[in-house]
């Protein structure tokens, strides 16, 4: 674990998983479908069949160093997906772009929401996830049109289309967040040679999808930093915790008995540890070792997994926030990633 480091908080929950002595070498075993990699290619495959048909408007944020302009491209199967991207005021390109996923709720919001990528001098992107943004409000409208949204589901997102890995929703949200980077290479305003990719929560998930994706369709990223990471070991976090996101899978599994097999089949094909293990960028995460939501051995699998089908070695380090629950590092985190994209893009 290079260069991990614990620091100090304000008073939080007990440590309820692993101790970190342990935890830094858990690399369990996680099932794994045998066409996984056929799965993902032909949903990419799939996607790109509907023209990307990116489009960049210029929009009035009410910033007076940040440019901002609305981007909708095509998602998964067609979709219209709405991001904004934030440059530095009058900046001309190509510049190092911060690709953004946001957490579980979250959208891309108002134009002004979130800038600091584009404030630290790098073309920023953030995502609209699909059906969500009910937290932020504003600019999040990017609607889950899919015919297989209204199949049924407990109350949320992490159990719709559950029984069928074709159908389920996070399919869609990933194969969003990948096309998002084809559309970003596109524009004038990107070096497509430096693009990294960060997240918290969900969109730490949806930010190892992306790394695992990328390579399949012949993307290079440059990095990658998921913190404090969702949709990680789901069926671990489901026996450590109670708290939603991953409790909406124990409400539905709690109601179809039968459909436990079938269930966890489907959300092995869009586990991070098993996407994270095909990427091929160097990694930097981030951990709290009292995250209710986010279990810290889940987290640690995926990155004690991250990379490992690589052909060559792969960088990573994780930065380890001890007392701490899913706030993680917070602004402590973002200093760390300003250090290390900063290295990067040198």
């Amino acid at each position: 674990m290079a260069g991990a480091t614990a620091l100090l908080d304000s008073t939080s929950m007990p440590m309820f998983d692993l101790p970190l002595s342990d935890l830094v070498s858990y690399r369990p075993e996680v099932a794994e479908p045998t066409d996984f990699d056929d799965f993902w290619t032909a949903t990419m495959t799939e996607t790109a069949k509907f023209e990307l048909a990116a489009s960049w408007t210029r929009v009035d944020n009410k910033l007076a160093v940040i440019d901002t302009y609305d981007v909708s491209y095509s998602g998964f199967g067609g979709s219209p997906v709405n991001a904004w991207l934030h440059v530095p005021a009058g900046a001309s390109g190509p510049l190092p772009t911060v690709v953004q996923y946001h957490g579980y709720s979250g959208g891309r919001g108002f134009p002004h929401s979130s800038t600091q990528w584009a404030q630290a001098g790098y073309a920023h992107f953030v995502m609209d996830t699909r059906g969500q943004g009910w937290r932020s409000g504003g600019g999040s409208s990017t609607v889950d049109a899919s015919v297989d949204a209204g199949i049924m589901h407990s109350p949320g997102f992490m159990t719709s289309g559950i029984l069928d890995p074709a159908a389920y929703y996070y399919r869609r949200v990933y194969a969003d967040a990948v096309r998002l980077l084809e559309a970003a290479a596109t524009s004038e305003l990107v070096d497509p040679t430096k693009i990294v990719v960060t997240g918290g929560s969900q969109g730490g998930g949806i930010t190892l999808a992306a790394a695992g994706i990328a390579p399949l369709v012949g993307i290079d990223l440059l990095g990658v930093a998921p913190d404090v990471p969702f949709l990680c070991h789901f069926q671990r976090a489901v026996e450590l915790t109670d708290q939603h996101p991953y409790g909406e899978i124990t409400q539905y599994l709690a109601g179809w008995r039968d459909h436990v097999d079938v269930a966890y089949q489907t959300l092995s094909y869009f586990d991070g540890v098993n996407l994270g293990r095909r990427a091929t960028a160097p990694a930097l995460f981030s951990v709290a070792l009292m995250d209710p939501i986010c279990p810290p051995s889940t987290v640690f699998a995926a990155y004690n997994h991250y990379g490992s089908a690589a052909t060559d070695s792969v960088a990573k380090d994780i930065k380890v926030y001890s007392h701490n629950e899913h706030e993680g590092g917070a602004d402590y985190q973002v200093g760390a990633q300003l250090d290390w994209f900063a290295d990067l893009f040198a």
